[in-house]
């Protein structure tokens, strides 16, 4: 593309001030490219007018008559201006609360233009805040015209200009950085074409258009997925090229009789899998995926032995302190079995830290379980063989990159307890292998959740008691570990002392965060032994807790928590023989939002629904936890409604890096160029 498309600042176009520049950047619109992709989210029909005559009621129409009355009316609360509007053929009413200041310059007898939804009152059509066209304006009638996302402090009409202006100057100079043949496959318009027939259509139908199906926004949406397929697609070839650690696998059958528990035949699949990979002279590059309680943290741990027993060390990387301390805290007894030595680094450790690495240094450590704190300089690796990345989505390229550059091309493992529906997984996962856990440890029973309302709270209580009644154990969980003067929410400090009082009979211990981890691991071992009956908790204990006896889990304003976190949460029951429950304690004030999700999580325990569930009602990044995940701020592409494009754009993709690995042909530098400005 050029220079002068790709770079020119909005302040560049007409009518672009520092104000209205600033409010485009805040919008993430810093350049004319940027402006280009700021795509209209609807279309209005104003090809035609509409006679008064024609209406009809809940029509959103084009209408241009005489003025015939112009009043100023006062309801109960504050003042209406009304308009009375006719043609040769019927009379409309035209009505703006609070009577705008600028309507006062219309004069009876004045000729006027109006677009608006109109619905029926006494006997007459009426209008509420119409557009009025003005003499001046007269481009915004005779075609489809664009309604484009809100931006604070800019009209539609000002937003309209500045596109109008952006796409008359530089449009028709856009080169077309795809591939002709690929164009071509797919009925893909040029993208200076494209460009112009989406904020100025004239060619696309409005039933397309609607459903962001006509040729131009398909390019678009196109372009967006197969940017990021590409590369996706480079970065798998790359690995394709890299010379990596071939691993011999012995010894497994005596391994597996040292486990407390008997492998499922789902985990002994992936295993297969993932070892077959580590036998390979090429890096492993895979992502372990399953459900809550599904057992992937058994199958990494095999995969590193299997790396220790040839002589190398593995690096465990979590997203948080907490996750990390989880993580090593869960796997301490299994590590012990299998003869490995582990160790936990994160940044607030303080003066134990320098110990740490300099054992890892020395290779007297086998498995290093840590934050971001892995990646810094001063971590040194012996001889690393395998990375092991639990929650890979919420850690940057550039990240995982550097973590992989403490060792010569390791095998890479990622893990994720979040199901991934297919098309956010052939977003972010692309470039990986997928392994799936889908069979739960036998003996686990299904949970039963409930929703009550703080209404209920003593019937909850009454199910809590009567089943630690039955010698059984129970989870309390809350939002907030202290009282917030900003939001009215229970918080477990304050909910502790509170229980306490309620089950005076029975020991209660609180968990947080923020207490240190060898005291964390005190009440964890305390509870684990029965000496506690009740666990009060903030979503500390969201990973990798087995108390086989906890039968029961209270979630307190479950309202405050997301889908996939909740069914987290429920995974940390239903680990014994006992039938168990979750119960969600709701607030009364809460969004329409929280309420589906509520109901779905009561209905199902299939954590792929629940994916499915949550993405569609929270979009990618607030689903995967990462608000500004780079892999998912599309600008015109949409994962759920575009999932038969985003396969197309993979195919063309991967197909072209088969065939040109590095694009080094000529014919490749306006895709390249396009690469590097998008990624």
């Amino acid at each position: 593309m050029e220079d002068i498309v790709v770079l020119s600042p909005v302040s560049s176009l007409k009518g672009v001030g520092n104000v209205i520049a600033e409010r485009l950047q805040n919008r993430g619109v810093h350049t004319v490219y940027d402006l280009f992709y700021l795509t209209p989210r609807s279309y209005q029909d104003r090809r035609k007018f509409i006679p008064i005559r024609d209406l009809r009621p809940g029509e959103t129409a084009l209408i241009k008559g005489t003025i015939l009355e112009l009043r100023k009316v006062r309801p109960r609360y504050r003042d209406i201006l009304e308009m009375l509007i006719g043609d040769e053929r019927g009379i409309i009413s035209a009505r703006w609360m609070g009577a705008p200041r600028y309507l006062f310059r219309f004069r009876k007898g004045e000729k006027i233009i109006l677009f608006g939804q109109f619905r029926m009152a006494a006997k007459r059509l009426e209008t509420y805040h119409p557009e009025i066209i003005e003499v001046g304006h007269e481009w915004e009638i005779g075609r489809l015209t664009p309604v484009y996302p809100e931006i604070d402090g800019i009209s539609q009409r000002r937003v309209r200009r500045i596109v109008m202006d952006a796409v008359d100057r530089f449009a028709h100079g856009l080169k077309d950085p795809l591939p002709a043949k690929i164009r071509e496959a797919r009925g893909l318009p040029e993208l200076g074409q494209a460009i112009r027939e989406v904020h100025l259509p004239c060619q696309s139908r409005p039933e397309d258009l609607r459903i962001r199906r006509s040729p131009a926004q398909r390019r678009l949406i196109f372009d967006e997925f197969f940017v990021l397929q590409l590369a996706l697609a480079l970065e798998r070839s790359k690995a394709a090229r890299e010379r990596g650690i071939s691993l011999e696998v012995q010894a497994l059958k005596g391994l597996y009789w040292s486990l407390p528990f008997r492998l499922t035949g789902s985990q002994t699949r992936v295993l297969q899998e993932i070892l077959r990979d580590m036998r390979k002279p090429l890096p492993m590059n895979r992502l372990l995926q399953g459900d809550v309680g599904s057992g992937k943290t058994v199958v990494a741990l095999i995969a590193a032995w299997v790396a220790v027993r040839n002589g190398y060390q593995v690096a465990f990387m979590a997203p948080t302190q907490l996750l990390a301390e989880q993580h090593y805290l869960s796997t301490l007894e299994l590590a012990r079995r299998m003869n490995l030595k582990p160790a936990l680094l994160t940044s607030g450790m303080g003066p134990d830290a320098d110990d740490v690495r300099d054992r890892v240094n020395h290779g007297d450590i086998d498995i290093l379980i840590g934050t971001h704190a892995l990646i810094q300089e001063s971590v040194r690796f012996h001889r690393l063989g395998l990375v092991i990345i639990d929650e890979q989505h919420r850690f940057g390229v550039l990240q995982r990159g550097r973590l992989r550059q403490k060792g010569i091309s390791p095998h890479v493992l990622s893990m994720t307890a979040t199901p991934i529906p297919r098309t956010l997984g052939l977003t972010l996962y692309g470039d990986l292998d997928i392994s799936v856990i889908d069979e739960l440890p036998p003996g686990r029973k299904p949970i039963q959740t409930r929703l009550f309302h703080e209404r209920d709270r003593s019937k909850v209580y009454a199910i809590l008691r009567e089943e630690i009644g039955m010698g059984r154990q129970a989870y309390m969980v809350y939002p907030l570990i202290e009282e917030s003067e900003k939001i009215e929410i229970k918080d477990a400090t304050h909910m502790a002392e509170e229980l306490r009082s309620v089950f005076s009979d029975r020991t209660i211990a609180l968990i947080h965060g923020r207490m240190p981890l060898d005291q964390r691991e005190g009440i964890m071992g305390a509870f684990k032994e029965r000496a506690i009956d009740i666990l009060v908790s903030t979503t500390v204990i969201e990973v990798g807790i087995d108390i086989p006896n906890a039968t029961i889990m209270v979630i307190e304003n479950a309202e405050r928590f997301g889908l996939s976190q909740i069914h987290q949460l429920r995974g940390r029951v239903g680990r014994g023989v006992h039938p168990s429950k979750c119960l969600l304690l709701a607030s009364y004030r809460k969004t329409n939002e929280a309420g589906r999700r509520l109901r779905i999580i009561e209905k199902t325990t299939d954590g792929f629904r629940i994916a499915e569930e949550d993405l569609a009602i929270r979009g990618p990044g607030e689903f995967l936890g990462v608000r500004q995940s780079g892999f998912c701020q599309f600008r015109t592409a949409n994962l759920m409604r575009d999932a038969r494009i985003l396969s197309e754009a993979r195919e063309e993709a991967f197909s072209l890096v088969d065939t040109h690995p590095r694009l080094a042909h000529s014919t490749y530098n306006l895709l390249r160029r396009m690469f590097r400005e998008s990624s």
